[in-house]
């Protein structure tokens, strides 16, 4: 009867310490973080004597906006196991159906709101063919960005479409009156307080780390993996939809290619603010400060007139970074219990 009592008490006792662990290593890693964007402000002021003044600081914020809004719902996806490549494609196919309605004389505020219902069905079909027919999300949305794309190239070609209302086109002129902080990057901050709450303070919050961690146990555990997942991926494409209205409104111009390339940038942010590509592990503390440290470096960059190719050398080396670093013990662990169920 004892044995039993103490097998039965064993698994309960695990994941406490588990977490415990988890959310020391997110801990460190943030800390990490603020020590590499520090390193970057003193490398950027080193660089320029243009680097973090009033004016700079909305440049950083106005290039990183729509970058850091595709961020968020990316991060919850992730921390369910799953990916979502097609978040740039879905900006540009939403910038280009915006022009395409515009165009045709829609009233803008109608036009907003079917680009918008367009970002639902796009991140819907993702949802139905990784949830309902159990296709890997990797596969699945590198075809949908691809799909997206071409669409979007079918709907403009090499065309463009341009003379949008004034009113809405200073989203990319003036900051927020009495600061100095572009529209886009204030609507991420706000967009961080509310993502940050669902995920660390709420009940979903809860159950999209569960999935993370064992999808399986969270599905035996009365949480609805399927219908969460698939709610994600529509955020994702609606979230991504309202980047393509910002950055069709910021440029003041429509076309196919807009936001081309977007999607390693988005990806590079929300691992390396420290949420695991294996899923159930991450902030969104850690991804604002990522986006942070992205968008220092890249103007410091800018302003050492460092061509663009070189910039997305860095990029990319901050995205294998942000997968091999935080996530090495992670991988040992599944090499060795590979290895186990060999034996």
């Amino acid at each position: 009867m004892s044995s039993n009592s103490t097998l039965s008490q064993a698994p309960v006792a695990d994941p406490p310490a588990k977490n415990s662990a988890s959310w020391r290593g997110l801990l460190r890693w943030e800390s990490g973080l603020v020590l590499v964007l520090l390193a970057s402000i003193l490398f950027g002021a080193s660089e320029s004597p243009h680097f973090l003044t009033s004016t700079d600081v909305f440049f950083i914020g106005l290039n990183m906006g729509e970058i850091a809004i595709m961020a968020l719902p990316l991060t919850l996806i992730v921390m369910t196991g799953e990916i979502d490549l097609s978040v740039a494609s879905m900006l540009g196919l939403s910038s280009t159906l915006l022009g395409y309605f515009f165009e045709h004389h829609w009233p803008i505020a109608w036009a907003i709101v079917a680009v918008l219902i367009v970002g639902a069905a796009g991140g819907a079909l993702n949802g139905v063919l990784v949830t309902k027919l159990g296709l890997p999300s990797i596969a699945v949305t590198i075809g949908t960005l691809t799909l997206f794309r071409g669409i979007a190239e079918i709907v403009l070609g090499t065309n463009s479409v341009g003379g949008f209302p004034q009113s809405l086109t200073k989203v990319g002129v003036v900051p927020i009156p009495h600061t100095k902080i572009a529209y886009s990057m204030g609507i991420f901050l706000v967009m961080a307080v509310i993502f940050g709450v669902v995920l660390h303070a709420t009940p979903v919050g809860r159950s999209i780390f569960a999935i993370g961690l064992q999808s399986e146990a969270a599905r035996f555990s009365g949480i609805r993996v399927t219908r969460i997942k698939f709610l994600l991926f529509v955020l994702s494409g609606v979230v991504c939809a309202f980047a393509g209205v910002l950055w069709t409104m910021r440029f003041d111009t429509s076309r196919y290619d807009a936001g081309t390339g977007l999607e390693l940038t988005v990806v590079a942010a929300v691992l390396l603010g420290g949420v695991s590509i294996f899923g159930g592990r991450g902030t969104i503390f850690g991804v604002v400060i990522a986006i942070v440290v992205i968008g220092c470096i890249q103007e410091a960059l800018t302003l050492m007139n460092v061509a663009a190719q070189v910039q997305n050398i860095v990029t990319g080396g901050l995205l294998l970074v942000s997968v091999v670093v935080p996530n090495s013990t992670e991988a040992v662990r599944r090499i060795r219990a590979r290895a186990v169920r060999r034996q």
